[in-house]
């Protein structure tokens, strides 16, 4: 049988594997995670279930119950997988066109279904306490590993103090961009960028250390 573009595969009957080519280790694990992630740009967190997920990978639930607990471990893997790319470290020879080129490449991805994926995941987050501790431990973003590469180069060149690296200010620039998808959605506008970086970041991370008491 074959599925129309609209169809619900949960809704069609269930696909008998043991006709199919047998799957065993990684080939089927490649398989339930690419229609995990699948699962999550049609469905979002809230609509997919592991019946769901079985169906499109042309497998048992049981198989995925043999690897994974449950549904949030499924996700983070799926996620980890397939969902998170590689960012190049900027170069552009100063320091501000550096920054304002990393979140360039953070609202690219908020743009993909990768995006909104993970704007699901932290809507869903904000419901369940146990899965905003798992996606804490298992997801992360490539944006703020870039962001603190651009600023550990400006501390060798002294440009910017050594502090700077052990403090908070570190990931406000990714905050905020990640603030801003979450709230407004993709894309997010060449001027939102230049805002941040031009209004907060800099001032914050070129500022003296502030005195403590």
């Amino acid at each position: 049988m074959t599925l129309s573009p609209n169809a619900d595969p949960a809704a069609e009957p269930a696909p008998d594997h043991r006709k199919g080519p047998r799957r065993r280790g990684q080939e089927l694990e490649h398989a339930i995670l690419k229609a995990t992630l699948e699962e999550l740009v049609e469905a979002g967190y809230a609509g997919m279930t592991m019946e769901r997920v079985a169906a499109r990978a042309r497998t048992s639930k049981a198989a995925l119950y043999r690897r994974w607990p449950g549904r949030p471990e499924l996700v983070m893997d799926a996620i980890q997988k397939f969902g998170v790319s590689e960012m190049t470290v900027p170069d552009t020879g100063a320091l501000r066109t550096d920054v304002i080129e990393a979140l360039r490449q953070m609202a690219a991805k908020m743009c993909t279904p990768f995006g909104g994926v993970m704007r699901g995941l932290l809507a869903e987050a904000a419901r369940e306490p146990e899965f905003a501790k798992l996606i804490r431990e298992r997801v992360h973003p490539a944006g703020p590993a870039v962001i603190r590469t651009v600023l550990e180069r400006a501390v060798e060149s002294g440009e910017v103090e050594p502090w700077v690296l052990g403090s908070r200010r570190v990931t406000v620039a990714t905050d905020l961009l990640r603030n801003e998808f979450l709230l407004f959605g993709a894309p997010i506008e060449e001027e939102t960028i230049t805002d941040i970086v031009d209004e907060v970041y800099l001032p914050l991370i070129l500022s003296p250390a502030p005195r403590r008491q």
